[in-house]
């Protein structure tokens, strides 16, 4: 069993060099999304732009951050037995625009007569750059950017007119088809999909996944490491809870388990890195039926999480490997996946991320040069949806989530507190399934093949082709 071992030396360093330390040398990395202007205007469609939209974020009856979601029933309990194991796969760096806006299903980009999406953005000299295909599966390195300056340029006061001006460049245009990412455009032509799906904060990877476990970054609005704060949130972590009630855990890895080690304070802690196996050992645990009742699963984050400059289909063939195992193991029917990616990686979106519910009271660690902005804002549409026999088929649920949804159904399911305000106010994703009909899955579906990768060389040496 290729397990990471359970304590990882982690000096203050940028996020490179982090994930080196955790065995990815020479690694295309980890990346983000973040949050909120505190001074951005209310989000509104610029006058003359066909396709903007936006959304609102509508929460549930509020709760209060420590209070279950049933109040009068005992914390820890098990209030959907229908789902016995929850599976969440987290990809990195890619828009909803950018990987199924030309699928037709689900709001996507809007096409002309020919076809064509129409959809552009200003290209800072008089001019403006439509959406076009890009030419290979490749990335560039280091382009797009989905650091806090450039989303928040990006984002452009509530018009996503800033994509093209910012630090992403022409690439942020860019898109593929079905074509190139086969099973990831049939998992979402076939299971329900989540077409209001936002990434937590207008930044990184670090934040992002942050808010994934504690439903807050404390602070944190980059990947980098430097200066910043190693302590855990006042609530803990989901994983606290996991541990005082007794319900099993996985973080399955496939070369270090950077999903938990945003939280540096987790690496002192050997209980964690005793739940930190290698990725063959989810697949033997689908196969045999003994996933937990979580599992956290973590693609390589140098080769198929997704991440510039890799090959994306590297990505939809894991996706593809980790999806069959679930559905073709014995568990099967008890089992719920969640498949989502961490943010949009500075790819272009056209619809405009709502504000939010800040997490709590802990300002943005801003620097020198920084966007002012705070954390009542969330970040651009990321692709995101639910595998499981109880699915609403050909589904497309426009409910608002960002990844504090995934805490929102642990809670709900386990009857848990909440951790922030953020996760309080969340929507849970139980609008994706339907548990008092039939199981539409029984039998679970012939998804598209996935990607067959042509590109033998590196990305990084190659690139990704001509872009306008």
């Amino acid at each position: 069993m290729d397990a990471v071992p359970p304590r990882v030396q982690v000096t203050p360093t940028d996020r490179r060099r982090f994930l080196q330390g955790l065995g990815l040398a020479g690694a295309a990395l980890l990346t983000g999304c973040a949050g909120d202007t505190g001074s951005a205007r209310p989000a509104r469609v610029p006058d003359g732009v066909a396709g903007e939209t936006t959304a609102r974020f509508a929460t549930p009856a509020p709760l209060r951050v420590g209070e279950p979601p049933d109040p009068s029933r005992p914390i820890g309990e098990d209030q959907l037995g229908e789902v016995e194991h929850i599976i969440v796969v987290m990809m990195e760096n890619h828009s909803f625009d950018n990987l199924l806006g030309v699928l037709g299903h689900g709001d996507g980009l809007t096409l002309d007569a020919d076809g064509r999406p129409t959809n552009s953005n200003p290209d800072g000299h008089g001019g403006r750059l439509r959406a076009f295909h890009m030419p290979t599966p490749c990335q560039f390195d280091g382009k797009p950017s989905q650091a806090w300056n450039a989303s928040h340029a990006q984002f452009d006061h509530g018009t996503n007119q800033g994509f093209v001006t910012s630090a992403s460049g022409p690439v942020a245009m860019g898109y593929w088809t079905p074509r190139d990412m086969p099973l990831t455009s049939s998992l979402a032509r076939t299971f329900p999909l989540a077409d209001r799906w936002f990434c937590s904060v207008l930044g990184q990877t670090f934040p992002n996944r942050r808010y994934l476990l504690a439903g807050t970054s404390l602070g944190q609005i980059n990947d980098t490491l430097a200066g910043a704060d190693f302590s855990l949130p006042p609530n803990g972590t989901i994983l606290d809870q996991f541990r005082r009630h007794g319900i099993s855990w996985k973080n399955y890895v496939s070369k270090a388990p950077a999903s938990i080690y945003v939280w540096p304070g987790l690496l002192e802690d050997s209980w964690v890195g005793r739940h930190t196996p290698g990725i063959s050992q989810f697949y033997a645990d689908a196969k045999a039926g003994t996933l937990p009742a979580f599992s956290l699963v973590d693609p390589d984050f140098s080769k198929s999480s997704e991440e510039n400059p890799q090959d994306i289909q590297y990505g939809d063939v894991f996706l593809s490997s980790i999806v069959n195992a679930a559905m073709h193991g014995p568990k099967w029917m008890s089992t719920l996946l969640i498949w989502s990616y961490d943010e949009h990686g500075g790819y272009y979106d056209h619809v405009v991320p709502p504000r939010a519910v800040a997490p709590d009271d802990v300002p943005p660690r801003l620097e020198r040069g920084d966007v002012h902005a705070g954390f009542a804002q969330l970040g651009f549409r990321v692709p995101a949806g639910v595998v499981s026999p109880y699915a609403k088929p050909n589904h497309v649920s426009s409910t608002v989530y960002d990844h504090t949804s995934v805490l929102k159904l642990i809670e709900t399911k386990w009857n848990l507190p909440s951790l922030t305000r953020r996760d309080a106010a969340a929507h849970d994703i139980l609008d994706l399934v339907d548990f008092s009909a039939p199981p539409a899955f029984r039998r679970p579906p012939q998804l598209a093949k996935p990607a067959a990768p042509r590109l033998r060389s590196s990305c990084l040496t190659i690139g990704p082709g001509t872009v306008p």
